[in-house]
């Protein structure tokens, strides 16, 4: 299942110990946990030089008593190299990359085989519109499943219903109301499966630099789907019915599970393993815990915030070509530039950056990231349209700081139902920021709307950013990295 698309310092848990067990509620009047995890595969450690193997030389040569005292050395930090290091990771990368691809060719692949069928091409769009539709309904009523049971056993299931879902898909027989049903299933287990994932990562790498790090690079495989997917998913529509690019994506739901299930371990539940009750009732009462926490909620909404304005230069891209006059090898390349700048950025961010440079990006490019969109207000032409979308994906560099605040912010019980909210909540936002440009753009030029969208967004965004300013109460760890606690108006909320 793809991540749509979002710690207290630390190294990665071993995945070598044992698992550990649920917790109970946290006390709210404890410090952050120190960083006492340790990483999953030893990292190598230079050797000291020969000059200071020996501090105390009663005979140093000349050249060593003239030389100044060496600077201590910067303390290493992680890299992606080091993620990729954790086996468990390893397993969970390839399950994602096969999912989405999956995922990416039966969207492309499903609406094709319903304008077929229909001739409709409301039917068409309406499939694309049901991929975000969902979310919030599966997101909401179903988020307890995320930390009521073992994740591995989440993930596998998720991806075998998927599997189910596709498969059933691909029969003759299959009406389109049928098709579209089980589009909307697939769509409403894919927060879950999201959510629950985000959650596992922090047993797999620990609640520090590498979960930072595991969580980019999942979102950089995602921006590329977005690039490679429709690529490989037009190909296959050449060479193959649509049916029958629809019955691959069976198989890489498949091979998805295979490698979670034999590569990943099985932990237990985060709420005490299998439990009676109300499953609806308990994913509300998450829900309203999580939201009910001021630094959780404006931590949520800063996620959410301007993805619901960013969207709009994506969903007007064809209209704006007519617009402006430019033909479909245009339109792709407009397509295509916001991701190029977010997957650039990340991969700065992430590759250069150390913890405590990207907590500090935060603030400020969140609240200047969707500026660029004001350059549609002078009606480009294509050259710079593409800087500003490009510009405009490089704002999303925030997110890989936020992701730690996020998780240092929730507490590891509401964990998985937390992260499963949040997905939902991003996709949600995509969507009606999807329909409301389009819903603008009926009555006004389109470079305005996305201009519009711009100033409003900045607006918005401005607001949030200075709420989650107010609510943050940075320590100074050990390693000097950040560690945000929650507003302590707010500390009661411990437990689901």
């Amino acid at each position: 299942m793809p991540s749509n698309s979002p710690t207290p310092a630390g190294g990665p848990r071993d995945v070598a110990d044992t698992p550990h067990g649920p917790t109970g509620p946290r006390d709210p009047s404890a410090a952050p946990r120190a960083a006492t995890a340790h990483p999953a595969e030893p990292v190598p450690v230079s050797a000291p030089s020969p000059e200071r193997a020996d501090p105390i030389d009663p005979n140093p040569s000349p050249a060593l008593r003239d030389r100044a005292p060496a600077a201590s050395p910067e303390p290493t930090r992680p890299g992606y190299r080091a993620v990729f290091a954790v086996r468990e990771f390893r397993a969970v990368f390839a399950a994602h990359l096969l999912s989405l691809l999956g995922v990416v060719v039966s969207e492309l692949a499903l609406t094709v085989l319903v304008y077929d069928l229909t001739g409709s091409p409301l039917l068409s769009a309406l499939t694309f519109a049901l991929g975000f539709l969902p979310y919030l309904v599966g997101g909401t009523l179903f988020a307890g499943v995320a930390d009521r049971y073992p994740a591995r056993r989440v993930l596998v299931t998720c991806d075998l219903i998927c599997a189910g879902c596709v498969a059933v898909m691909v029969l003759p027989g299959t009406p389109v109301g049928g098709l579209l049903a089980l589009r909307c299933l697939v769509a409403s287990v894919s927060p879950v499966f999201t959510g629950t994932r985000m959650a596992a990562l922090t047993d797999i790498l620990g609640e520090g630099d590498l979960y930072v790090l595991g969580r980019s690079l999942l979102r950089i495989v995602s921006q590329s789907a977005l690039l490679i997917g429709f690529g490989v998913g037009g190909v296959l529509l050449a060479a193959l019915s649509a049916r029958g690019a629809i019955t691959i994506t069976v198989g890489t739901f498949l091979c998805s599970a295979a490698l979670l299930r034999f590569g990943t371990r099985n932990r237990p539940a985060r709420t005490g393993g299998d439990r009676g009750g109300a499953l609806l009732k308990e994913s509300l009462a998450g829900a309203r815990i999580v939201l009910a926490d001021r630094r959780i909620r404006a931590l949520m909404l800063l996620f959410w915030v301007p993805a619901l304005f960013v969207v709009a230069p994506e969903a007007l891209a064809a209209p704006y070509a007519d617009e402006i006059g430019l033909g479909p090898a245009a339109l792709g390349l407009l397509m295509c530039a916001m991701p190029v700048g977010h997957i650039a950025a990340e991969l700065y961010a992430g590759a250069v950056l150390a913890p405590r440079g990207r907590s500090r990006i935060v603030l400020p490019v969140a609240a200047t990231g969707l500026l660029p969109l004001l350059l549609y207000g002078l009606r480009p032409g294509m050259a710079l349209t593409l800087v500003a979308l490009a510009l405009a994906g490089v704002g999303a560099a925030y997110i890989i700081g936020l992701d730690q605040w996020f998780v240092d912010a929730v507490p590891e019980e509401l964990r998985g139902r937390a992260m499963t909210l949040l997905t939902a909540g991003l996709m949600t936002v995509q969507g009606i920021g999807m329909a409301l440009a389009g819903l603008s753009a009926e009555f006004l030029p389109v470079h305005r709307v996305v201009a519009g969208s711009g100033v409003i967004g900045v607006v918005c965004t401005l607001l949030f950013v200075r709420e989650v300013s107010r609510t943050a109460r940075a320590t100074a760890p050990v390693d000097g990295s950040p560690t945000e606690v929650r507003d302590g108006a707010d500390q009661h909320m411990t437990s689901g």
